[in-house]
């Protein structure tokens, strides 16, 4: 078991039927937004994250593919449960900016992954890449979000 509180949460929801589902609206609370586009966290683990969600009508634009924000969405809750569940526990982190490129039209479901590299959780920026995919694998959306990384206060006494 990891020392990690949502990893720790999302394995032991992956013991229960539709566990992953459960986690997902668990996770969506958090910043509920995310509910917007009913996000399925479907991988997790230290430094990457993968999210899928389905193409419907909330969340198309007016020709019928899904809606670039709708993707950034998805992408950025990718990066939110990448980064709670890779941080080390002495250290927190705040979204800074996103910089994404429009690269096809979103025509299906969207799978959005957020990964980062181990060695990059100490102070300063961390740029954690970001991808979005049709279901026939073209990316539709890729990027960064940028993440300011720093030590957690000390506790007052």
């Amino acid at each position: 078991m990891s020392d990690n509180y949502l990893l720790n949460m999302y394995e032991k929801a992956l013991k229960l039927p539709a566990g992953r589902k459960l986690f997902s609206m668990v996770f969506s609370r958090k910043a509920p937004y995310f509910a917007t586009i009913t996000p399925i966290i479907s991988e997790l683990r230290p430094n990457f994250c993968e999210v899928k969600f389905k193409k419907r009508k909330g969340v198309e634009n007016h020709i019928q593919t899904v809606h670039v924000i709708a993707i950034c969405n998805a992408l950025e809750c990718a990066m939110g449960a990448m980064a709670e569940s890779s941080v080390p526990k002495h250290l927190r982190w705040i979204p800074k900016g996103m910089d994404v490129n429009y690269t096809a039209k979103a025509t299906s479901d969207i799978t959005a992954t957020a990964e980062a590299n181990p060695e990059d959780w100490k102070p300063g920026n961390l740029p954690v890449t970001v991808k979005a995919m049709r279901d026939d694998g073209t990316v539709v959306v890729e990027g960064t979000i940028n993440l300011w990384i720093s030590e957690k206060p000390g506790k007052s006494s």
